[in-house]
């Protein structure tokens, strides 16, 4: 049964060196048909995306402008930019789209994953979110929405605008359970992330333990979210400043860890998964 890494980022430029060892590795991990999403954060890295997606068949591309990078200078045409290499790929997606508080609120002035970026305020974040949003309601696509601290905002978003009549998918949903079915009712599906099995994620596990199991998938965010030391099943030099690097081979630790989680035979949570994929990003290989 194959397994899927809904959420990455392999174009990312710490995992430069590393990406053929990766895609070499994949089919052994994750099955002949096992796919991994590879999400865009801004205009400036889409060719990248496209690029491996079009070297490896099972990179899925995805595009779109992530909340940290909504304070960054774009083309003026950016939206047509975005549709362009949607249109180019039938398997393409939005994503990395969404809101983010945390950065405005509670990250550190000196916080490394924020150098040199210009935290865009409330307001902007959601002028940059709404047109993808649209663009993904218009075309019935699979959207990945990243939204940490922000559900006061985006919860009236998702209620007032279009949305996907697929659904969209909260990557690494760190919300509360108390939304958990309004956010269902409006189409949501959840990712979790093997990183939420360290001892301290207590609330994130509680969360998806009761998640719809028809609603969940599995990802790694690679190269973030490093899961904690002994569920790291695959492992990468660390970056050039010492922090360690996550590699999307940790994906089995998320199946594993979350099967666990829910008291799940491991087989037939992977079947499920894998079916939940197949419908939310549709079956393209």
């Amino acid at each position: 049964m194959p397994i899927h890494d809904a959420h990455n980022h392999l174009q990312d430029a710490v995992l430069g060196p590393h990406i053929e060892r990766i895609a070499a590795a994949w089919a052994d991990i994750a099955g002949s048909s096992g796919e991994m999403v590879v999400n865009g954060t801004y205009p400036g890295d889409w060719a990248d995306v496209s690029a491996l997606s079009k070297k490896h068949p099972f990179f899925r591309p995805a595009y779109g402008i992530h909340p940290w990078d909504a304070g960054s200078a774009r083309p003026v045409n950016w939206i047509a930019r975005l549709t362009a290499f949607l249109d180019a790929d039938p398997r393409a997606s939005v994503g990395e789209i969404g809101l983010d508080r945390w950065m405005l609120d509670s990250a550190r002035p000196d916080d490394p994953r924020l150098a040199g970026v210009r935290r865009a305020p409330m307001a902007e974040q959601v002028s940059t979110f709404l047109p993808q949003l649209a663009l993904a309601a218009t075309r019935d696509l699979p959207v990945t929405i990243h939204c940490v601290q922000a559900f006061g905002e985006l919860l009236p978003l998702l209620r007032a605008h279009p949305r996907p009549p697929r659904g969209f998918l909260l990557h690494a949903y760190g919300g509360p359970v108390e939304l958990v079915p309004e956010l269902v009712a409006l189409g949501a599906w959840f990712s979790f992330n093997p990183a939420f099995l360290d001892p301290r994620k207590t609330l994130q596990q509680d969360v998806f333990r009761v998640l719809p199991a028809e609603r969940l998938l599995c990802e790694t965010d690679a190269p973030a979210m490093i899961p904690p030391q002994a569920w790291r099943t695959h492992k990468l030099p660390p970056a050039s400043d010492g922090a360690p690097v996550n590699h999307p081979g940790n994906i089995e630790a998320a199946y594993t860890g979350l099967a666990a989680l829910r008291g799940a035979d491991l087989a037939s949570f992977t079947a499920q998964i894998a079916d939940n994929f197949t419908r939310f990003f549709g079956r393209t290989r």
